[in-house]
């Protein structure tokens, strides 16, 4: 079984010279992709559920899932690497973000650490067909982004065993809707990672993007407050610091 999946995906050389990549039947909704930062794929864009998977082995599907989140690493965010050098892409933040769970479980008392390391890791995967949308964007369509998000989320969570790909939903439904202490201090992280950032990258994309002191404060204190009093008061601490060292230099 395994090894007719791996023959599947390797390449197969089809004249003596080359190489082509081959993919089995049961991961033809596997196909590439491309996500512009901001603009969700076109319909035609975007592959469309294959009935095949329906009816194909549950390891087959298990690793048709995990192939397709390959596409999460091509995901680039506006967000800058500390060291400058290229954009973080959405699977790297996803894994900084389980990260932060581990590491700051201590600031939020009586949290289920593993929980909110899945809802962590689950949230973003979305984004190999929706795309990443700024946090800062001015003039969003939220209710479209929210359509393409969920349609998006029956499209890859249903590449899963029905069970299994059910309890990953619910993972994300729970993480969007802030339901549960562990959504909620997940929410916080997820704004906590990129105000570091900026604050490591002297202003990142409030910089792109004209963001305020004030608007900083406002919509990323909410939901960071809302997850950790202690680590809101870190952070408004440095936030005030960068902009005050911004208007000492004029």
């Amino acid at each position: 079984m395994l090894a007719t999946w791996l023959a599947g995906v390797m390449p197969r050389d089809v004249s003596g010279r080359g190489a082509m990549t081959g993919t089995p039947r049961a991961l033809a909704a596997i196909a590439l992709n491309p996500v512009a930062i901001g603009r969700p794929p076109t319909a035609t864009q975007r592959p469309e559920p294959d009935p095949t998977m329906t009816a194909a082995d549950p390891l087959t599907r298990r690793l048709a899932f995990l192939a397709e989140l390959e596409k999460l690493k091509s995901v680039t965010r506006q967000s800058r690497l500390v060291d400058g050098s290229r954009n973080e892409n959405s699977a790297e933040h996803s894994w900084h973000l389980a990260m932060f769970a581990m590491v700051l479980a201590p600031h939020a008392p009586g949290i289920d650490t593993e929980r909110v390391i899945e809802l962590l890791l689950i949230h973003d995967i979305v984004e190999i067909d929706a795309g990443d949308v700024p946090y800062h964007l001015a003039g969003k369509d939220l209710a479209k982004i929210a359509a393409t998000e969920v349609a998006a989320a029956e499209r890859l969570f249903g590449l899963l065993p029905e069970d299994e790909g059910a309890r990953l939903r619910a993972l994300w439904d729970e993480f969007e809707a802030e339901a549960t202490p562990e959504a909620r201090f997940a929410k916080g992280l997820d704004r906590l990672q990129p105000v570091l950032l900026n604050l490591m990258t002297d202003g990142g994309t409030w910089d792109d993007f004209a963001v305020t002191e004030e608007q900083v404060m406002a919509r990323c204190g909410p939901p960071i407050e809302g997850a950790s009093p202690e680590l809101w008061a870190a952070a408004t601490a440095l936030i005030r610091a960068h902009f005050a060292a911004r208007r000492a230099v004029g």
